[in-house]
């Protein structure tokens, strides 16, 4: 089983519910208060696209790069649809996000909806964040959220169905997740049944999925050079608890003296 393969081609149908214009117009925010007249954005994990060309809506030129090549042709098809005014300002790359060097740098580097979080190991986290850290103007900002760990253990993950319709076609996505707590890991298997019409199909896949506590998410941005700024409760801005899942943190680049 692959991770954003077939399920790449039913992903943004499975989160058609998603605001992701709110949530770019929230990622805008952030990157202003920090880094004013920021224009440029690479986003590591950036799936299909939509948060990327909900920012070159906003005016910035966006680099999305992602490991699955199902997921990098789902977001160049949506480009291909897009005012030619925003298609200047989105490039995308299927690449390896613990490994790529593009050679530019940018004023924001951006890896939104937990894409940290699979990265499983302390070295793949590092990896990504060094990624981040390299490819940075100096005081640029590093944005990114993942599953936040005292939530996760006071409200561990349970299964759940999830069906969507589009004209002819029913999709039912089941989560199946197991928690791993001595590893700060959950598997999430992922169940999937299309039906168009007579025709039904089944296939899965499963994600792994790691957890991080505070304390640790600011070594790991530390580890890499960047400095830690904040961590807060993703969207809301609220102090993070035992009931905040999805938690952002913020970090920068040092400026050159």
């Amino acid at each position: 089983m692959s991770v954003f393969g077939q399920y790449a081609e039913y992903y943004d149908l499975t989160y058609a519910d998603k605001d992701y214009a709110s949530e770019a117009e929230f990622v805008h925010r952030l990157i202003q208060e920090y880094k004013p007249g920021a224009e440029s954005i690479l986003n590591l994990g950036c799936g299909t696209g939509r948060h990327d060309s909900a920012l070159a809506t906003l005016g910035y030129s966006v680099r999305g790069i992602d490991i699955s090549a199902q997921m990098v042709a789902v977001a160049q098809r949506r480009k291909g649809q897009l005012p030619h005014s925003i298609q200047r300002r989105l490039h995308f790359l299927q690449a390896d996000i613990r490994q790529a060097r593009l050679g530019d740098r940018y004023d924001a580097v951006i890896s939104l909806f937990h894409v940290l979080s699979y990265q499983t190991s302390d070295e793949g986290v590092r990896l990504t964040l060094g990624t981040a850290s390299e490819h940075l103007v100096p005081g640029g900002v590093c944005l990114f959220d993942y599953w936040y760990g005292p939530a996760v253990l006071s409200s561990p993950p349970a299964a759940r169905t999830k069906s969507v319709v589009d004209g002819g076609l029913r999709l039912e996505r089941r989560t199946l997740p197991k928690l791993f707590p001595n590893e700060n890991l959950v598997e999430v298997q992922f169940l999937f049944s299309k039906a168009n019409g007579t025709d039904v199909q089944h296939f899965s896949e499963m994600h792994r999925m790691r957890y991080f506590f505070g304390a640790e998410i600011r070594k790991l941005v530390e580890d890499v050079g960047l400095t830690f700024e904040r961590s807060r409760e993703w969207l809301t801005e609220r102090v993070p608890s035992v009931a905040t899942w999805s938690v952002y943190t913020l970090a920068r680049l040092p400026a050159q003296s």
